[in-house]
Formats: structure tokens, sequence, C-alpha cells
């Protein structure tokens, strides 16, 4: 999300923080705020460190025992919600809708779609070029029949 380029790692963990607070208090959230709160609001394992901004600066997920990061976790969330909201890749979003009528559930499609991106990026960095939205789409199709590539 483009809103985030320039945030440190510190600066984002505030803003999660910061915007569940708001939430809990029940003061007017901006558009990214609810966005997030609402990435939080379905995530109740990772609530309580979010509240808690202190422990969020210091979590480390190497430190967990390998647990799986709670921060890139819910961002993937906010990507998958940004492209399908603007179609990008192209099919995005039909591939979404598709994907929650094969599930029959708005998060369980936004995970097929994580599992997606995520093997997407990791490909990318390794290669050391831009991630190929073709290859993106097809790891996100396969999982329309249940397959994993």
């Amino acid at each position: 999300m483009p809103q985030f380029d320039s945030h440190s790692r510190d600066e984002l963990r505030r803003t999660y923080s910061e915007a569940w607070r708001k939430h809990l208090d029940q003061a007017p959230l901006t558009p990214l705020e609810a966005m997030i709160t609402d990435v939080i609001g379905v995530h109740p394992e990772y609530q309580a460190m979010v509240a808690d901004a202190d422990a969020a600066l210091a979590y480390e997920s190497g430190a967990a025992g390998g647990a799986e990061n709670p921060f890139l976790h819910m961002g993937l969330h906010l990507a998958v919600r940004d492209q399908v909201s603007i179609d990008r890749p192209p099919g995005v979003r039909e591939l979404h809708g598709l994907l929650q009528a094969r599930y029959g559930d708005l998060h369980r499609a936004e995970h097929a779609l994580m599992e997606a991106l995520g093997a997407t990026l990791w490909r990318a960095q390794r290669a050391g070029q831009p991630p190929d939205e073709e290859h993106y789409l097809a790891l996100a199709r396969a999982r329309l029949d249940g397959h994993k590539r």
C-alpha cells in the first residue's frame, strides 16, 4: 500500500496500535484506520499485542519460536484488500469473488490470495526482480481447485 512506503517498522506498528486504541475508545477512524481495525478484529490472537504499543514495538517474530509474524500477516491482508479494491493486478477482484464463493468465507478467500502473494513476493525477492503478476494470479487460481503450486 503506497501510504506505507516511507514508514519504518516502528511507525507501522504504532499505526496499528493507535488505530486499535481509537477503535476500542470508539473514536472516529480514518478509512485506512477502519481497514486496519477490521483486519485486527478478525484476528483475536493479535489483539492483545496490538493493544499494547510497547509490546507491538518490541515484538520479534524469531523470538516467538518461529511463530508467524502478525504484522506481516495483517499487512498481507491489507495488501490483498487494496489490490481487490483497485483490481490490480487486473482480474484479482474477480478471482477474489470466486475464491470467496468456493470457500464461503471472505477471510479464507483473502488467505488464499495472501498465500499466492507471499509466494510470488518471495520468488521475486530471490530472483531480484519485480513480482510477476501472472504468476501470482496463476497461484491464486490454483487455489480454486484446492491445489497449491
